[in-house]
């Protein structure tokens, strides 16, 4: 099995780490993860249930090294979690795939003051609202409860 984070290529690792994995309607897995100094988000695939794995690639989302955590919803829409910066951990953002991880577009700002924001987690739970958790200034666990119907962007 080729692991994800030194995937068999010539192309750099990125140095990826903590990968949050999301299944699309087409059974393939999508690994999206934090990497170390790119500053940005990377993603690879694979289409063997996780045996093998395409080499990772910077995204379109900007990202300082910092966790990320990511849910598939009952509607089937990607959502993600993240610190929409190159530096820093602030602002802390949800954004939203439509096209299975094709692409993303920003549904919410959840902070934009100065702090840090770090370490996030998302579900969705039996009733359809997402909760997310996440480290508020390294001193405070902070938890929100999103509808998703409600999250237009």
């Amino acid at each position: 099995m080729a692991p994800l984070w030194a995937p068999r290529s010539a192309e750099p690792s990125h140095g990826i780490i903590q990968p949050t994995l999301l299944e699309t309607n087409q059974k393939m897995i999508l690994a999206l993860c934090r990497s170390r100094g790119l500053g940005a988000i990377c993603q690879a695939e694979s289409k063997d249930g996780g045996e093998t794995w395409s080499p990772a690639k910077p995204i379109d989302l900007p990202n300082p090294g910092s966790g990320i955590d990511a849910v598939r919803a009952t509607s089937g829409d990607f959502y993600l979690i993240y610190n929409h910066t190159k530096r820093g951990r602030s602002p802390l953002n949800l954004a939203r795939s439509t096209d299975q991880g094709k692409s993303w577009k920003m549904v919410a700002t959840l902070e934009d003051q100065v702090g840090e924001f770090s370490y996030p987690a998302i579900i969705q739970a039996s009733d359809g609202k997402l909760h997310v958790t996440y480290t508020y200034n390294r001193r405070h666990i902070k938890h929100l409860i999103l509808e998703p119907e409600k999250l237009k962007g």
